[in-house]
């Protein structure tokens, strides 16, 4: 009996043993990031795949690579997404695998004519996961898919890959994952936004000049049709006001002379909308926690704080009055509007007209409270 149950144990051992449908890590081909962009003469869609091996993304002691790693980048051509695609699967070997993209590049071409119709393909395609990373660029693609990072560094440790870090942002735009997108794109108000990517030849240098990739601004979208491109200075602002940890370095001018320099950290805004409107009317409440990081020429606390309450009363007025005047709500004030107002939203919606206008924002009232003065002396201010 004994014998028996020995032998069906090492046959059972056996059968297991076998493994045949698995696939060594070698043995296959790792995109990790898409790329499309569009002919418009030859109404093709252009397909580019990022590849890596095992050695792209294997840890070495040290942390970094003994010799260079080749960049393996794949295109191709189609009349439809898929077909683009298609086409590399039987000029691929090993074969490829798209278990691992983790981000998705789309040209301005795209963007302002296809948009719609990559979205769908995306959304719908399995193997595509939706925390994926999204961007949009104007530069081209092959030429961002072949950078690498600082001190030769894998393409894996650029900004393409960035993911949702738990530190600060310092004066940075945020990486966005698909499904936080399309849950803003799907929206009837509010904005969605993608980050814009750009290459840099002149910051960083290694006998000779070495590229770098990084966030410039803000794709925007409203209501399912894209807008414009938000130039950094307004994206990262907003990108500061509207989401969580993040941080800027500001100057602080009087009269148009550099008097100190602050850190503002992430903000407290309170939005409070007037009762009985047909259209979004709505006051702003900001508290903006900061520190001092340098002070160029003697100033009073008080006159610090107010100065630099000021400045961003102008800046928050100026990047909302630019988003009326291009029909779009870069506050993302109407998206809680019309939850609240469900019957206000559904008169809104006969009418084809933009529902914010300059006179929309009744009131503005910032706050800023330095905590830290970075061994600068002042006198305890009292109440």
């Amino acid at each position: 009996m004994k014998r028996k149950w020995l032998i069906s144990c090492l046959a059972g051992c056996l059968v297991l043993s076998g493994c045949s449908g698995l696939k060594n890590i070698q043995d296959t081909t790792y995109v990790v990031a898409i790329g499309m962009d569009y002919d418009e003469e030859k109404e093709e869609y252009i397909a580019y795949l990022q590849a890596l091996n095992f050695a792209n993304v294997a840890k070495v002691e040290g942390g970094k690579p003994t010799e260079p790693i080749p960049i393996f980048i794949a295109s191709a051509t189609g009349e439809t997404l898929n077909l683009a695609v298609g086409n590399l699967y039987k000029k691929s070997e090993p074969p490829l695998f798209f278990g691992h993209v983790e981000t998705f590049v789309l040209s301005q071409r795209i963007v302002r004519n296809h948009f719609k119709e990559v979205m769908v393909e995306i959304g719908r395609n399995r193997s595509l996961r939706h925390t994926l990373r999204v961007m949009t660029t104007d530069e081209n693609i092959n030429e961002i898919f072949n950078i690498k990072a600082l001190f030769n560094y894998p393409a894996v440790y650029t900004v393409l890959f960035r993911k949702e870090k738990n530190e600060v942002y310092q004066d940075e735009i945020k990486p966005v994952a698909l499904m936080d997108f399309l849950r803003a794109y799907y929206e009837p108000m509010g904005v969605a936004k993608l980050p814009n990517v750009k290459i840099d030849s002149q910051t960083w240098k290694a006998d000779g000049k070495y590229p770098i990739v990084f966030f410039d601004g803000y794709a925007i979208f409203q209501q399912q049709k894209f807008i414009k491109v938000l130039p950094f200075k307004d994206a990262v602002y907003t990108n500061w006001l509207l989401e969580k940890k993040v941080s800027l370095d500001q100057r602080v001018d009087e009269e148009g002379k550099l008097v100190a320099a602050v850190k503002l950290a992430t903000p407290k805004m309170k939005v409070k909308y007037k009762k009985g409107t047909t259209t979004p009317k709505f006051a702003i409440e900001l508290f903006v926690p900061a520190d001092l990081i340098e002070k160029i020429k003697d100033i009073p606390e008080q006159k610090l704080t107010k100065l630099v309450e000021e400045d961003i009363k102008r800046k928050l007025t100026s990047i909302y009055k630019n988003g009326v005047k291009n029909k779009t709500d870069i506050l993302n004030v109407g998206e809680k509007w019309y939850r609240k107002h469900p019957k206000q939203y559904r008169e809104l919606k006969k009418s084809n007209g933009f529902y914010l206008d300059k006179d929309s924002l009744t009131n503005l009232k910032v706050k800023v409270q330095i905590f830290h003065f970075n061994s600068y002396k002042y006198e305890q201010r009292v109440d």
